[in-house]
């Protein structure tokens, strides 16, 4: 038995009234994964190759030190 098979026999055992759950979960799982824009694939790059910067702090400190440059 296949996955998918698997799954469709599962969903026939589910309940009516938790079948909303179950939907909702897998029209998220059924959207493609999306490709980072060529922007933010440039910006992995830079700290791949050791450049940028890595910050490890809250959001509040971050937006502390933005607004110091």
């Amino acid at each position: 038995m296949s996955n998918r098979e698997f799954a469709k026999n599962l969903i026939d055992q589910i309940p009516e009234n938790r079948l909303f759950y179950v939907i909702s979960y897998l029209q998220g799982a059924a959207v493609p994964d999306k490709m980072p824009n060529m922007e933010t694939l440039e910006a992995f790059a830079e700290l791949d190759s050791g450049g940028g910067h890595h910050f490890a702090g809250s959001t509040e400190q971050l937006f502390a030190e933005l607004m110091e440059n």
